[in-house]
């Protein structure tokens, strides 16, 4: 983590508004930003009464839709109480005034935070209970009733791949900043692979993978799932192809992925076993055509870390140099999309 620029929080503004918002509260309020995160800038803030958590919306220009830190409030103020554990929601602020941005302030969280899928830091016979539990909380987000929330107007019913396979073609080429045929390709052969079950519709998140999960400091136990920036109402196999995906890029911290890992051998479960587990979970059979549901998760998943790059190049971004590095990727996730379509 690291100090914020003065103009991204204006702490003498900040501090007056927490206290008068969240009971208890005392500053003077000190902050450093979470060097994670591409999209929504994030900081740990302390005051006198401890330490609560901020996101805002980024500086500069923004894609129309972009950024809906409202949305991330609203649907996890929703989720309180339920199986899905997500960290209580204290405060929005929908008016620019006080730090330049729409925010909210939530509480913080503490536990690991397990980037690398390999899980180098547990030992393999507990390293299938973090896999598993990640299941777990996958099945029960899209076990939820929407309407049983107050979230049944979180999105369109229906036709979620068509919706989105429109919205991120438009955003990729509105931050395209070089040719890649094989997302060309990808953006004109979609469509017409869209499953028939579309009208499949729950809560989604989006981004669901590892690193976006607080778990225990001890256990597999799941204390939060983070960055809800994509939720909607869609299609619940897009959120389970999304960690398929992440799974079968290299490994390192650019892929984050298990590509050559002997996971039997690691204590890890095969795309296979995940899936299965998934199912069962849910009660149901099985999957028809997944190999669309993950060149959908592949595309999107480019289409956003081009928009990363596009920011980094505005000077935009929440932290630059990673900025560049993603966005170097966007190729590979197209090639990888079109493997998995074919």
């Amino acid at each position: 983590m690291r100090e914020p620029k003065s103009d991204l929080l204006r702490l003498d503004r900040l501090t007056p508004w927490l206290e008068a918002r969240i009971p208890g509260f005392e500053g003077p309020v000190t902050a450093v930003k979470f060097a994670t995160g591409q999209s929504n800038p994030t900081f740990l803030l302390r005051g006198r009464s401890g330490s609560l958590v901020l996101r805002r919306k980024p500086p500069g220009e923004l894609l129309k839709s972009a950024h809906a830190v409202d949305r991330e409030f609203r649907v996890q103020k929703a989720l309180a109480g339920t199986d899905v554990p997500v960290p209580e929601m204290l405060a929005l602020c929908e008016e620019t005034d006080v730090i330049g941005a729409m925010f909210y302030v939530m509480s913080h969280v503490t536990g690991r935070n397990l980037d690398d899928p390999r899980l180098p830091e547990i030992e393999k016979p507990s390293r299938g209970a973090v896999f598993d539990e990640m299941n777990r909380v996958l099945a029960a987000l899209h076990g939820i009733d929407p309407s049983a929330v107050g979230l049944s107007d979180y999105g369109p019913p229906g036709n979620y791949h068509e919706r989105q396979i429109s919205r991120w073609s438009k955003q990729y080429r509105s931050s395209e900043t070089g040719e890649v045929p094989d997302m060309d390709r990808l953006i004109r052969e979609l469509p017409g692979r869209m499953p028939k079950d579309d009208v499949q519709t729950c809560l989604v998140h989006g981004d669901f993978r590892l690193d976006n999960m607080i778990f225990s400091p001890d256990g597999a136990e799941c204390r939060a799932l983070l960055d809800w920036e994509l939720s909607t109402l869609g299609h619940p196999f897009s959120d389970l192809a999304a960690v398929i995906m992440q799974w079968r890029m290299p490994t390192g911290s650019e892929g984050r992925g298990l590509e050559g890992v002997d996971r039997a051998a690691e204590g890890l479960p095969t795309d296979g076993e995940f899936i299965a587990d998934y199912c069962r979970r849910r009660g149901i059979p099985g999957i028809d055509d997944f190999g669309f549901h993950l060149a959908f998760a592949f595309f999107r998943m480019g289409a956003i870390l081009q928009g990363v790059m596009k920011r980094a190049l505005d000077g935009n971004a929440s932290n630059p140099e990673r900025g560049l590095a993603l966005g170097a990727l966007v190729p590979r996730f197209a090639e990888s999309g079109l493997k998995a379509l074919e």
